[in-house]
């Protein structure tokens, strides 16, 4: 094996191990010790891959944010025409994806924002640039966003162990966001207005006039 396969094999092992010790034990316990106890790979031969704590977290940040963005592609391949409001359903079916292999994304996300939450700038604009094509694309923009915010409640809340639904329920209300059908009906159109009631008693008292 050349050096520089070796090098890439270490690189992932150390961050899969990363990704271990965030989703068992929290955010707050990584460190290069455990990271190394975790991988079997020397603190030495860490720092070779990553000089600090951070340069790690940067790392997986840039491994969700590649991986998420191959799935949202593919997704937005496969739909093609079929759906007038593509990236809406890309970007929940890609959350869906999050919540049920938090593992493979998330976890770096909660990582950051404990460790330094300036780290999410790159994050937060991705996600900017995908509401702005939402927003541009949707008859309702409006419930465009409630459909995309629900989703990311669901992610968050299931990674920080805050959702009491179960993955049958999870699976039954991301498969509502992404119907369109369940959403069209009815998002333009404004309740009637109620007809006013005459008091009780008026009709009588105007046909004893």
């Amino acid at each position: 094996m050349d050096n520089p396969t070796r090098s890439e094999r270490s690189r992932r092992a150390a961050l899969q191990a990363a990704l271990t010790i965030i989703a068992r034990d929290g955010p707050g316990q990584l460190t290069f010790e455990a990271i190394s106890r975790e991988s079997g790979i020397s603190k030495g031969g860490l720092t070779h891959q990553f000089r600090t704590k951070t340069d790690v977290l940067k790392a997986l940040l840039e491994h969700d944010i590649e991986r998420f963005e191959n799935f949202s592609q593919q997704y937005l391949t496969k739909v093609g025409g079929s759906t007038p409001e593509a990236n809406l359903a890309a970007e929940i079916a890609t959350m869906r994806e999050a919540t049920e292999n938090p593992q493979a994304g998330g976890f770096a996300v909660l990582a950051a924002l404990v460790e330094d939450p300036a780290l999410l700038s790159s994050t937060f604009e991705l996600s900017a640039q995908k509401v702005k094509r939402i927003k541009a694309e949707a008859a309702d923009p409006d419930l465009a966003l409630l459909r995309w915010s629900a989703a990311r409640g669901l992610v968050f809340t299931t990674l920080l162990g805050l959702c009491p639904l179960s993955e049958k329920e999870r699976a039954r209300l991301f498969d509502r966001l992404l119907d369109d059908s369940q959403w069209t009906a009815g998002s333009s159109t404004k309740p009637k207005a109620r007809t006013a009631r005459s008091p009780r008693g008026e009709k009588k008292d105007n046909d004893e006039r």
